[in-house]
């Protein structure tokens, strides 16, 4: 697996790229935003020819950051209390992105910890999309932010795991979610109620 060198900022066409192929690069990259920076533990993979993907019907004005260019930030409304995060790949009109699912808070914790709650363990700062970015201070509002220079590469890429994306009905079963084995930053799997039963392979 190839990616960007120990401690370097990965330019634009490190995002211009298949999103299933950036998105195991990003584990163990550093985020930075809004005083607070997560080492990515867990993310998932969306397409546009993906049934899954907002941006499966094309652009909307909720949608359109998705369609390029790469290495923006893509932030959705969800369950009409929550907010999650995207890194927008591929070129310009592709309609993919990366969803930033888990990570450790390794820097400005005291921000992240006024923004999710003083008793919320470290632990569970930023592990989920949700906490994720509640902890970086992530809302619509910051829809379309530029986030090449706030992606670094702390190392080699190390062990991945792929399996089922969590909390989907359509395409569950798609293996585009990756994480960090052994991380206890790494979110608990759950299938959606709704999710079709999985196919038992012959």
């Amino acid at each position: 697996m190839s990616g960007p060198l120990d401690g370097s900022l990965p330019d634009r066409s490190f995002f211009e790229r298949d999103s299933v192929r950036v998105a195991p690069e990003l584990l163990g990259c550093t985020v930075t935003a809004n005083g607070v920076t997560v080492r990515l533990t867990e993310v998932e993979a969306y397409r546009e020819d993906d049934p899954a993907s907002h941006s499966f019907r094309g652009p909307t004005n909720r949608t359109a950051v998705m369609f390029g260019p790469a290495g923006f930030l893509y932030v959705y409304f969800t369950y009409g209390m929550h907010y999650c995060a995207n890194l927008v790949c591929g070129p310009d009109g592709s309609g993919a992105a990366v969803l930033m699912r888990a990570g450790e808070v390794v820097d400005g914790l005291e921000a992240a910890r006024e923004r999710r709650g003083g008793r919320v363990p470290d632990r569970d700062l930023a592990r989920g999309p949700a906490r994720l970015a509640q902890a970086m201070g992530w809302d619509r509002t910051d829809d379309g932010r530029d986030m090449v220079g706030a992606v670094r590469r702390t190392g080699e890429p190390g062990a991945v795991l792929a399996g089922p994306r969590t909390g989907i009905t359509k395409a569950a079963d798609t293996a585009w979610r990756f994480w960090i084995p052994g991380d206890r930053f790494v979110s608990p799997y759950k299938r959606h109620p709704k999710a079709p039963q999985a196919q038992a392979e012959d």
